[in-house]
């Protein structure tokens, strides 16, 4: 399963899989303990899919940085996001080099990594891009 399912609910801590939609929002997995909450369309909700990282070039997807950790850590996990903010920059630096300073700050990277753990603790480790429907033929 791609990231087009991950789900991060503002207020709400780690992440969550999408279940199923109800007639006021939707039904979510929590990734940490497994438990299904109703989430409301009040709720500010971010899919995994759609998030970016600032680079000083481009944004680069989400599921590329994740690739770049997993390539980094050989699948296994990443560095606690408990680490310093000194070494959290350093580790993002050498996954991402050319990554915004002055727009990427600690609490980002230490999103990242928290959120990279948790998928690769699940087993959600399929980071790439999601399959095209063929409606793009040339």
């Amino acid at each position: 399963m791609s990231l087009e399912k991950i789900l991060s609910i503002s207020g709400k801590p780690g992440l969550y899989e999408l279940k199923t939609q109800t007639r006021s929002g939707f039904l979510a997995e929590s990734l940490i303990d497994g438990r299904k909450i109703s989430v409301s369309g009040r709720n500010n909700v971010s899919l995994l899919s759609e998030i970016a990282i600032y680079t000083l070039t481009e944004e680069v997807p989400l599921r590329k940085v994740f690739s770049k950790i997993a390539e980094k850590e050989n699948g296994g996990p990443a560095i606690s996001h408990k680490s310093s903010n000194v070494e959290l920059e350093e580790y993002f630096f050498e996954v991402l080099p050319d990554y915004d300073e002055d727009r990427v700050y600690p609490s980002d990277i230490k999103k990242v990594v928290q959120w990279y753990n948790l998928l690769q603790k699940n087993g959600k480790t399929d980071f790439s891009e999601p399959e095209s429907d063929g409606s793009e033929e040339e």
